[in-house]
């Protein structure tokens, strides 16, 4: 009897690259190969990476390489960080032009060599380049996904657990729309342990407007929480958190677990948005994306999560513009 691994290709080698190749190895989640136009650089970082394995554990193959054929080929699910980083004072819509070129290279290679892959995309800007990955791929929609809600709602989860001096492990917290200034953090379902958040930080404060005023910080917070990064690090930003969130999309996909985490996913018809690929809790299982969840939204969630959605077709057209779609 014979066991396959799943093979998980990176695209992209750099900081993100290199923490999914250590993560995905480290958990065993499958056979690994990174790839990147610099040559040697992936070889580096994955015989970096395997020579760890008696120390920590685990047992899976690494491969390392420049070559889209090498590896591609068979991939069971395809994570792209292919693009360059935000850097100080560049917003993701500054992006948009240089990193479509580079997707709809990566993407034609994907379409080649792994026709059959799931894809999970967390370039930026994320809305953008996901749809872009769709349109030149042509896989269906429960193939084609982005890695950008995990990590906001992460984000807000974390800045809650600080504010309230509780573990992270028991706060569930969620954000919607665009990854971006436009994102949208649902305070209403935010909890600890089942408890809302809102309740927990008047106890707090003993006030109800003090409760508000922290939350607002929160939330501002999160929303601007990748610039932040960007400005202390001031040559690059945030790596291993995007890389987490994205194994835990992949471990849901891998080992059908169905949870349930926000995806940029395509909407057709849900949350009324028809085409377009959003931020939204999602289904993730052996099948990809398996059902988008729906929400209800109060009026003012409604109107945030509305001009999110603005924000993206703002970014699709001028991918259309461009003539990249």
């Amino acid at each position: 009897m014979s066991f396959c691994k799943p093979k998980i290709a990176i695209i992209g080698g750099g900081n993100i690259g290199g923490v999914l190749a250590q993560l995905a190895a480290s958990r065993e989640l499958g056979d690994i190969a990174v790839l990147d136009i610099v040559e040697d650089l992936a070889k580096g970082k994955c015989l970096d990476i395997a020579e760890a394995a008696a120390a920590e554990g685990f047992d899976v193959k690494l491969t390392g390489d420049h070559k889209p054929e090498t590896i591609l080929k068979d991939a069971d699910i395809v994570i792209v960080t292919a693009g360059i980083a935000r850097k100080p004072g560049m917003s993701r819509d500054d992006l948009l032009s240089i990193n479509s070129k580079i997707i709809k290279e990566v993407a034609e290679n994907i379409k080649k060599y792994a026709p059959k892959s799931y894809i999970i995309v967390i370039s930026n800007p994320l809305d953008a380049m996901v749809t872009l990955m769709k349109s030149v791929t042509g896989f269906p929609a429960n193939r084609v996904m982005g890695q950008a809600g995990v990590l906001d709602s992460s984000r807000f989860a974390s800045f809650i657990a600080w504010e309230l001096e509780v573990s992270v492990k028991d706060i569930n917290a969620l954000v919607l729309g665009g990854h971006g200034d436009t994102m949208v953090p649902l305070i209403k379902y935010a909890n600890v342990a089942g408890i809302p958040v809102m309740e927990m930080l008047e106890r707090k404060y003993k006030s109800k407007e003090k409760a508000v005023q922290v939350m607002d910080d929160i939330v501002k917070r999160t929303a601007d929480a990748g610039g932040e990064v960007v400005r202390l690090l001031k040559t690059g930003s945030a790596f291993y958190s995007p890389a987490a969130s994205a194994i835990a999309m992949v471990e849901s996909i891998l080992k059908d677990q169905k949870r349930i985490l926000p995806t940029c996913a395509f909407l057709d018809g849900e949350y009324g948005v028809k085409g377009l690929y959003v931020g939204v809790p999602a289904i993730l299982g052996a099948n990809g994306v398996e059902k988008v969840v729906e929400l209800t939204l109060s009026d003012e969630e409604q109107k945030m999560f509305d001009h999110s959605i603005n924000a993206v077709k703002e970014l699709i057209d001028v991918l259309k513009e461009l003539k990249f779609l």
